[in-house]
């Protein structure tokens, strides 16, 4: 009999295709999981943004991990609304990122943005907060460009959603 807890289990062997350390249900891109009497599963994603060129890949790899693993029939829906957030992403996803050197976002809502301030990014390698921003977008669209002015490390930031 296939559950939805089996489902879940083998969904953390699916990582994202851009940051391979994080797993899909980390990532908070996989919003719900149901299985049909006939043990058919419907997996329903959200993307990063709407475009996200990782989706299909996410989707066939989804796909091909239960149905590598006995589940007789999966389906993967995308769903728009509610949008995704970097809210969704887990603590040990975070944790993931970190460890990678990628700055996880901190919060979604941030004071200074209202401000016309730029956030306070920590160096995901060193730990100094003495960073600035090279580009609004990084190694993907999802992504900024940093740099540790103390450790002189260029990094990525997820950026808050």
């Amino acid at each position: 009999m296939i559950s939805q807890d089996h489902i879940l289990d083998l969904l953390q062997n699916v990582k994202d295709p851009e940051v391979p350390v994080i797993s899909v249900l980390e990532l908070g891109v996989v919003r719900h999981v149901d299985v049909e009497p006939d043990g058919k599963a419907v997996v329903t994603i959200t993307p990063t943004y709407t475009g996200c060129p990782a989706m299909d890949v996410m989707a066939a790899d989804i796909r091909k991990e239960l149905l590598d693993h006995g589940v007789p029939a999966v389906e993967v829906k995308q769903s728009l609304a509610p949008a995704w957030t970097t809210d969704w992403i887990t603590e040990p996803g975070k944790a993931k990122l970190k460890a990678y050197g990628i700055a996880p976002p901190e919060k979604t809502g941030d004071i200074r943005a209202l401000k016309g301030e730029l956030p306070v990014v920590p160096c995901p390698q060193c730990g100094s907060t003495n960073t600035v921003m090279l580009s609004v977008f990084g190694s993907t669209a999802c992504k900024a460009l940093w740099k540790c002015n103390d450790c002189l490390e260029p990094f990525d930031q997820f950026k808050c959603l």
